[in-house]
C-alpha cells in the first residue's frame, strides 16, 4: 500500500531479450513532463542502466501499455527484434491479458460478456473520458468486449464488493473502466467512472495479473501476485468464493494453447495455398495498420 519509489521495481520474468515487470498502481509509464521524475521508465534505467537503448526516446520498448491507475505485468523488450516478435503476436491476436478487480455491489452473474461499443466523450468538463455509444456527446464508438468472471464476494470497508477476473478482448482506451460502470459495477477506487464519487480508497482496484505473449523464441507467461487479499488490504473482507483464481486463469492457458496450435496449423498450410498471394499482400497491409491502430488503444484498460 505503500507508493512507488525509484528502487522499488519488482521484476516478473528477465531473458536477454524481454523484461516484464509488476507495475506498481499510480505510475506513469514515461513522462515529458520536466516535474514528474518518477515513471516507469525512469525506475528502468536506474535499476538496468546498461539496458536503456540509446536509439529510442525513453530508452526502453514497452510492448503494450497500462493506465497511471493501474497496477501489474507489463512487457518491455530489450531490442528490436525482440520488440517486433511481440508486435507480431498483439497483430495475430495470440495475447493474452487479465486482470483483476474489485467491483462495487455484487454481480449476480458468475460470468458474462459485455458488448457495449465505446467513443470518446466530446461533452465539456469530460473529454478526459470514454463513454459507451448512445451517451450524449459519444465520437466515434466502436465495438468492445470484455470478459467477466466473478471470483468472490464480499465487502470492502463495510461496503458490498465483488472480486472479478476482467478479460479485455479489443483494446480500446478505458475499457474495463467504462464496461464495469456501464453495467452498474464501477471499479473500487475508480473516480472517474463513479460519477466522482469513489474517492475514499488508498487505489483503483484494477490489476493486470495474467500475461502471455507467446513469441517465436520464447513463451513470455507470468502472474502479477494479487494485490487484493486481506492479508495486503484489511478493508476487503472475502466472504464468498465462486470461481477460483487458479481454474479460471487454466482455461485461459488452455485457450490461448489451442490457439497457438491453430495458428501454427495455419502457417504450415499458407505455403500450400498458391495463388492469391497479392490479396493477401494487400490484406496483411490493412490488418497491420489496424493492428498498429489496436496498439494504440490498449493503453489505458
Amino acid at each position: 500500500m505503500e507508493p512507488g519509489t525509484i528502487d522499488n521495481l519488482s521484476i516478473l520474468y528477465q531473458s536477454s531479450d524481454f523484461i516484464v515487470v509488476n507495475k506498481h498502481w499510480d505510475l506513469r509509464i514515461d513522462s515529458k513532463m520536466w516535474y514528474e521524475t518518477l515513471t516507469l521508465q525512469s525506475q528502468l534505467k536506474h535499476r538496468f542502466p546498461e539496458l536503456a537503448d540509446p536509439d529510442t526516446y525513453y530508452g526502453f520498448r514497452f510492448c503494450h501499455q497500462l493506465d497511471f491507475s493501474t497496477s501489474g505485468a507489463l512487457c518491455v523488450a530489450l531490442n528490436k527484434a525482440a520488440a517486433g516478435s511481440a508486435y507480431k503476436c498483439f497483430k495475430e491476436r495470440l495475447v493474452t491479458k487479465a486482470y483483476l478487480a474489485l467491483v462495487r455491489g455484487h454481480v449476480s452473474q458468475s460470468r458474462m460478456t459485455i458488448s457495449y461499443a465505446i467513443g470518446k466523450n466530446t461533452t465539456e468538463g469530460m473529454t478526459h473520458m470514454m463513454c459507451i455509444e448512445g451517451t450524449e456527446g459519444c465520437e466515434n464508438p466502436k465495438p468492445c468486449q470484455s470478459e467477466l468472471m466473478v471470483l468472490e464476494h464480499g465487502s470492502y470497508s463495510g461496503d458490498p464488493v465483488t472480486k472479478v477476473l476482467l478479460q479485455p478482448l479489443t483494446g480500446r482506451t478505458h475499457q474495463l473502466r467504462v464496461h464495469c460502470s456501464a453495467i452498474g459495477h464501477p471499479i473500487v477506487g475508480d473516480f472517474t467512472y463513479s460519477q466522482r464519487q469513489d474517492s475514499s480508497p488508498y487505489r483503483m482496484m484494477l490489476h493486470a495479473y495474467y500475461l502471455r505473449i507467446p513469441t517465436g523464441t520464447e513463451l513470455i507467461e507470468v502472474c502479477a501476485p494479487d494485490p487484493f487479499l486481506t492479508a495486503m488490504d484489511s478493508n476487503w473482507v472475502p466472504q464468498r468464493v465462486t470461481q477460483r483464481l487458479e481454474d479460471v486463469i487454466q482455461e485461459l492457458k488452455d485457450k490461448g494453447t489451442r490457439k497457438e496450435e491453430e495458428e501454427e496449423e495455419r502457417r504450415e498450410a499458407a505455403p500450400e495455398e498458391g495463388a492469391g498471394s497479392a490479396g493477401r499482400k494487400e490484406e496483411s497491409e490493412e490488418q497491420r495498420a489496424r493492428c498498429q491502430q489496436w496498439l494504440a488503444e490498449w493503453a489505458l484498460e
